[in-house]
């Protein structure tokens, strides 16, 4: 039978402390005891598949990523996590998607949207949902390669779409203050929730 976890997400452009977030809120519950289990790594792992990512997304890359994001986390739930962390909410591929078409100026397929939408939905599982903001002090991590104007796609697209789904979600700007109060709420969350 498959428990009922706490699942906290977390969504927002790349290279603005969205894994370092959950890292942090996993080291915390951790040494309270709490069993916690992380998704994470699909862009890897769609990549292997020779997958397009980042501004070269397709709807199908997205779609891929949208269900195995889901299957991981329904994984975690069946092997006993009592805390779910979710690196890249599933609405997060939808937003990377939307901005790549903007990227490429290309008309975005009502049909594939539409379904799209439908399978991010899923956000609304999550007992938190962290929306990164970039800080435009913080340069991009060097090396990474990062197209400036994408990331800033993704980063509008993220929060439209987290509106127009009315996706409750904690905006998480990039100064330390408002990181720490954010993994103090996540934490909080999951040890009122997870039973002693």
């Amino acid at each position: 039978m498959v428990n009922t976890p706490v699942r906290i997400g977390v969504t927002g452009t790349h290279s603005t402390g969205k894994t370092v977030l959950l890292r942090r809120v996993e080291m915390e519950l951790r040494a309270q005891g709490v069993t916690v289990a992380r998704t994470g790594g699909l862009a890897k792992r769609a990549a292997a598949l020779g997958l397009p990512k980042m501004e070269h997304h397709t709807a199908a890359s997205t779609e891929w990523i949208m269900a195995q994001t889901i299957a991981d986390e329904i994984r975690l739930a069946a092997a006993g996590a009592r805390v779910i962390l979710a690196d890249r909410a599933v609405i997060d591929a939808l937003a990377y998607y939307t901005a790549a078409l903007e990227y490429r100026d290309e008309p975005s397929d009502t049909a594939d949207v539409k379904r799209l939408t439908l399978l991010a939905a899923q956000a609304a599982k999550y007992d938190l949902l962290l929306a990164t903001v970039p800080d435009p002090a913080v340069p991009p991590v060097a090396g990474h390669g990062y197209d400036a104007r994408y990331r800033a796609l993704v980063d509008t697209h993220v929060h439209r779409h987290l509106a127009d789904t009315g996706t409750r979600h904690v905006r998480v700007p990039g100064t330390p203050h408002r990181q720490d109060a954010a993994i103090r709420v996540a934490v909080r969350l999951a040890l009122s929730a997870v039973p002693a």
